[in-house]
Parts: structure tokens; sequence; C-alpha cells
């Protein structure tokens, strides 16, 4: 029997409603699958720049004292201190007492009843054997200031000098005047003899004569600056002048006998006159030894200036 149309009519109002129903169980399905949906809204760390389409950028928050829960603590940089800056290493003190810096000393200070004989040698060698045995004979001790080229020219000479106890100083290497050098000149002239004399066995350090005499402030500030103290004389003999310039033994012991008094230092010469070939200095010292002992005076070296 053929339906009727009032329940055509219901069925297909259910299948209406199974249909809705059906589509309505799917759109449930697909909202609650998981990542499904629309994007969350944006979060408080989350931005859109000026200007942007709208997409949300993600900042990174700001970093804290104390991390957030399952974040790696983030350990503060290490701050190293700087190095100090280095400082220049102090200026040696001078082998000398600072008192005799700035001179040119003609006497020894303070040393008493006492006589520093002493001997350039610049030229050649002629008097030293003669001077050599009398400060032996007579048990006297001398300082003996040699040029380098001296020294290079004579190492048989400077061993002989320090075998016998006897001190050496510088006496430069060439012997120029130096109150015309520079003062890079000068230190040349003061090392150069130095390393010389200590090639040829023996340490000049830190006694130093001008050739001439010729100084001033300026090069004895540069010569103390090299380590020497500058020794001048209280007496020059004039040995050196020799028969021919008017000198003669008797001149050389009255001369020195002229000058004594406590600390005298006395200045001879070792070489021979060029013109007469005499060594007044060599032949006089053993009377000039006698005439000072007579006077109540002993013998010293210039060591008497370092306190030894």
């Amino acid at each position: 029997m053929a339906a009727s149309g009032k329940e055509v009519r219901r069925r297909a109002v259910a299948v209406v409603v199974v249909l809705a129903l059906a589509l309505l169980a799917a759109v449930l399905a697909v909202l609650l699958r998981p990542g499904g949906g629309s994007p969350p809204p944006a979060s408080p760390t989350e931005s859109s720049p000026p200007g942007s389409s709208g997409s949300a950028t993600v900042t990174a928050p700001q970093e804290t004292g104390t991390p957030e829960a399952g974040q790696t603590p983030v350990e503060p940089p290490v701050t190293v201190p700087p190095e100090p800056p280095a400082t220049a290493e102090p200026a040696p003190a001078a082998p000398f007492p600072g008192s005799l810096l700035g001179q040119d000393l003609t006497v020894l200070p303070g040393a008493g009843r006492v006589v520093a004989l002493t001997f350039d040698a610049g030229a050649n060698a002629a008097g030293l054997p003669k001077i050599l045995s009398a400060l032996s004979a007579k048990g006297a001790t001398g300082t003996f200031f040699l040029t380098g080229n001296w020294a290079a020219n004579n190492p048989q000479g400077v061993a002989q000098i320090v075998a016998a106890g006897h001190r050496v100083g510088n006496h430069s290497m060439t012997h120029p005047g130096f109150t015309g050098l520079t003062d890079g000149a000068i230190a040349e002239q003061v090392r150069g003899a130095e390393q010389a004399i200590l090639a040829a066995g023996a340490d000049p350090r830190p006694f130093f004569r001008f050739p001439y005499g010729d100084r001033d402030s300026r090069t004895i500030t540069t010569v103390n600056s090299l380590g020497y103290v500058a020794v001048r004389w209280t007496v020059d003999t004039l040995g050196w002048k020799g028969t021919s310039g008017g000198a003669s033994v008797q001149s050389v012991v009255d001369r020195t006998l002229a000058g004594l008094q406590p600390g005298e230092i006395v200045l001879m010469h070792i070489g021979s006159n060029p013109d007469d070939a005499t060594t007044l200095d060599a032949d006089a010292l053993p009377q000039a030894i006698d005439r000072i002992r007579a006077a109540g005076y002993g013998f010293t070296t210039l060591d008497a200036l370092l306190g030894s």
C-alpha cells in the first residue's frame, strides 16, 4: 500500500535532521582536533611592528636575574680585570756614592793622611816597567787610567798591572777632548774603552778621567750616567813635558810634595816624552814615595772613594 503524503514528509524531515546532525558532528570533530581551528590570540609578548600586514612577530622575553622554569640559567659574562700598565724598570743605582755625582774630584774626600798615585796611559808603555818595579819595591799601590787603544795595544802591560794588585780606570778610547763631543760620541768613547780594557783582562769601572782634563757640567753628567765617577787630580807633576820642556826628576818630586794634603791625587804618566824619550815620572817615583812617607802619609787606590 502506498505511503501517505504525511508519512513521506515525516521521513524527509528525519533525513534532513540526520544530515544536519552528521554535518554538525563533522564540524565539531574538526574544531576539537589538536592544532585545528583558528590561531590563538597574540600573547602580551607579541607585537606587530608599525606598518606590518597584521601578522604577529614574537619578541623574545627580556632576561631577568632569575630564569623561568624549564630554562637553562644564563651565566653572567666574566669580567677580566685589565692588565696593569707596564712600568719602566728603575734605573740601576750608580756603582759609587751619590755624593760623588756631578763632580770631577781633585781630592779623596775624608780619606785621611793617604795619597793616591795615579798614572795615565795613552801613548806608549816606556815607563811602565820602572813604575811597577818602584811600586813593588816600596810597597805602594796605584791606579792606572788606560785608554782603550793603549789596552788593546798592550795587553801584557794590562795583565802586569792587574797581577801586581793595582787598580784600573777608564781614560776614553782614543783620548779626544770631551767638551766638543756629543753625548752619543762620549758614550762611544767611554763604552769603547770599557770593552777594550775588559777584553785585556781588567775592569775600569767605575773610575773615569777626562783626556786633557777637558770637561764641563754636561760631560760630567754624561759620564755619570754611564756608571762612572770622574776623577781629576790634585797635582800634575808635569813629568810628561820631558827635559825638552823644562821638567826634571827634581821638579816632579817637588811638585808632588808641594801639593801634599790628605787625600791628594797625584797625576803621573806612563809614556815617554815624544821629543826626548824621557820618562821623568817613572824615574822620580821612588824618591817621591820616600818623601811622601817621610811626611807621615801612606798610599791608597781610588777604591777609597767607594769606602773600600
